[in-house]
C-alpha cells in the first residue's frame, strides 16, 4: 500500500484565487503558502529560517468558503496529498508538485493575518526528543524591514 499525504501550516502569500467550473459548476480555489523551516548554519552555529512555497488546490463547498474567508498573511493547515503533473510552456516541457487539499483549516481569529500566537499549535515533540529547538517564533509573522513594500512581503 502507498501512502501520499502532506500536513502543512504557514501564511497565505496572496489572496486566494477562486473560480467555477463552467461544465460542472465545482468551485476550485488555488492558494499559495509560505511555510517556515528552521535549519542550523554549520559556520555559524545559529539557527536560520527558510521559507518554502507551495501551491494548494481546494476544490467545491470548502474551496467557496477559502474564497470568503481567507486572506493574504491568514495561517491555515492544510491536510492533502501531492499531485505532480507534467506540461509544455513555449516548447519547453516542465514539471509542477502541487497539493491537492482535502481539509484547510483557518487558525487565528477572523482578522488574523499571522500575529504569531502560536494559534495553540502544538507539533507532539518534546524539545528534549527534537534537536530543532522549540520556538514558537516559527508561527509569528516574519518582522518586515524599514523600507520594504508591501510586494517584498512574503506573506
Amino acid at each position: 500500500m502507498n501512502i501520499n499525504r502532506v500536513v502543512l501550516t504557514g501564511n497565505l502569500t496572496k489572496d486566494p484565487d477562486v473560480r467555477n467550473n463552467p461544465g460542472t459548476g465545482l468551485s476550485i480555489c488555488k492558494l499559495r503558502l509560505a511555510v517556515n523551516t528552521r535549519r542550523k548554519n554549520n559556520s555559524t552555529g545559529d539557527w536560520e529560517d527558510k521559507a518554502n512555497f507551495f501551491n494548494v488546490t481546494v476544490f467545491g463547498r470548502q474551496a467557496e468558503s477559502c474564497g470568503n474567508f481567507l486572506h493574504k498573511g491568514r495561517p491555515v493547515a492544510i491536510d492533502g496529498r501531492l499531485e505532480w503533473s507534467e506540461f509544455e510552456v513555449e516548447g519547453q516541457k516542465r514539471q509542477s508538485v502541487d497539493i491537492i487539499a482535502e481539509n484547510v483549516q483557518f487558525l487565528g481569529g477572523r482578522d488574523d493575518a499571522g500575529n504569531g500566537n502560536g494559534n495553540g499549535y502544538s507539533s507532539g515533540v518534546r524539545a528534549a526528543d527534537s534537536d530543532i529547538p522549540a520556538d514558537t517564533s516559527d508561527f509569528e509573522a516574519a518582522p518586515v524591514a524599514a523600507g520594504a513594500s508591501e510586494d517584498d512581503i512574503p506573506f
